[in-house]
């Protein structure tokens, strides 16, 4: 995931908007009426759709649009299914089987061959999260003797899991899984907090305690290492550099990071039947999660970008995640519901306000204490608005399901075990006569254009 994007140029977002046609319809939010809330995110997954690059020509299945990065396609699909169960909504159910799909790579590992030169930790991970979600919530699988959700997510847990790098740090895993990528040598938060909330949550759906054991080892590992804090102030620090064994800290907090760790949390306090310890722990990181990113009326806002306007791209969607998480929190530790559900009421009316965007009239923005459209817009702005609002139909459904309670997705225990790209330290590139020869000819090109240049400019 890349954390420094340049912002879409403003012409991009004007011609998109001009390109985009609907009937110009407000969102009037009712935050009482499923049958409000339900049209309401129907009108901003439209919106999403907008940047959807697989139907558009030349475009690929399963990606949106650039310059909307591969990870943020997985981000925006896990929203969806999210709807698809809570809405029953089955409007995009096709796309989002076939975009899944497109994704999986080869080994069904989430390292497709679009993404196989600049793919990090992190962006599998939220993939993964994706997958996991799809199988908690009875998604229908794949047929045609494609694996299920549940071993894809096995496969991006098991290649995760093998990356684990004790020689640094004490552990951890990096940024990026690649050497030749830049960020290498930075172990981030989101990598591990996407690590450890998949294996809370394959344990709790299958019951195999050794995935809570991973889950235990990598959360022990965060706090160790001091990217989360378990006191008063209950921070979750973006990541450090090996070079200073992890000891220069990036101070800066995203309500991603802090999400998927508080809602890993939650599903360990729900996976070991109410675990003291892990109530401490979601009880304390859900108080650091309303100090941070709560503004004084209980409005949700991203903290370390939003009130400057320097959020990039990636940063204008965390909040989709982060409120994701916050309402399996109230689901999963119930406890919590008092606290977690006030805000994301009032969170999604706000977000409701800043609807009023664009030539469709729905179309959201990014500062939702404005109380009206701000001016933002693009796809990490619907994302947001679609998860928040969506949440607040988070108790009239079941619970994420898991092996016991009805879920039905298959899995495999040891799939992705036998990918090239399990062990960063191990990565080999086959070079094949074709690729050698194919290397020749853009050589030969590239000389003959600087030859060619050279000697008109010599004339």
């Amino acid at each position: 995931m890349v954390r420094l994007l340049r912002r879409p140029s403003l012409y991009f977002h004007f011609f998109q908007l001009l390109l985009t046609v609907h009937n110009t319809q407000a969102i009037d939010l009712d935050i009482t009426s499923k049958e409000s809330i339900c049209d309401a995110t129907s009108l901003i997954q439209g919106g999403m759709m907008d940047y959807y690059w697989g139907t558009q020509y030349g475009g690929t299945v399963g990606m949106f649009q650039p310059p909307y990065y591969w990870w943020e396609a997985g981000e925006a699909f896990g929203g969806m299914i999210e709807n698809w169960y809570l809405c029953q909504n089955d409007t995009y159910e096709d796309m989002l089987k076939s975009a899944l799909l497109a994704q999986t790579g080869s080994n069904y590992d989430y390292i497709p061959a679009n993404q196989s030169m600049v793919e990090g930790n992190d962006d599998q991970g939220v993939w993964g999260l994706t997958l996991m979600g799809a199988a908690e919530r009875n998604f229908t699988d794949p047929d045609d003797g494609t694996p299920g959700w549940l071993a894809m997510t096995q496969a991006v847990f098991n290649t995760m899991n093998a990356r684990w790098d004790s020689a640094h740090c004490g552990g951890g895993l990096r940024w990026q899984i690649f050497t030749w990528n830049s960020g290498y040598n930075y172990k981030n938060t989101i990598s591990n907090a996407c690590l450890f909330q998949l294996a809370a949550r394959l344990g709790r759906y299958t019951g195999n305690t050794t995935y809570l054991e991973v889950a235990e080892k990598v959360f022990t590992w965060l706090v160790d290492v001091g990217y989360v804090l378990l006191d008063d102030t209950a921070n979750v620090f973006d990541g450090a550099e090996i070079d200073s064994n992890c000891t220069d800290m990036t101070q800066i907090e995203w309500t991603y990071n802090h999400g998927v760790v508080l809602g890993g949390a939650a599903y360990m306090y729900n996976a070991t039947n109410g675990s003291s310890d892990w109530e401490s722990r979601v009880t304390k990181l859900l108080k650091g999660a309303t100090t941070y990113f709560f503004d004084s009326n209980g409005i949700m806002f991203e903290n370390a970008c939003q009130e400057y306007n320097t959020c990039n791209n990636d940063q204008r969607s965390f909040k989709s995640i982060f409120s994701r998480m916050l309402g399996l929190t109230s689901v999963l530790a119930p406890f919590t519901s008092d606290t977690v559900d006030p805000l994301i009421k009032t969170s999604a009316a706000a977000a409701a306000k800043s609807c009023t965007g664009g030539t469709d009239g729905h179309t959201c923005g990014l500062n939702w204490a404005k109380g009206s459209h701000d001016g933002y817009y693009g796809l990490g702005e619907q994302m947001c608005a679609l998860e928040v609002m969506q949440n607040l139909l988070i108790h009239d459904r079941p619970a994420p399901l898991t092996g016991n309670t009805g879920g039905s997705s298959k899995g495999d225990a040891l799939a992705g075990l036998n990918s090239t790209t399990t062990n960063v330290l191990e990565n080999k590139m086959t070079i094949t006569n074709g690729d050698r020869a194919g290397a020749a000819i853009v050589t030969a090109i590239i000389l003959g254009v600087l030859t060619g240049g050279a000697v008109w400019m010599f004339f």
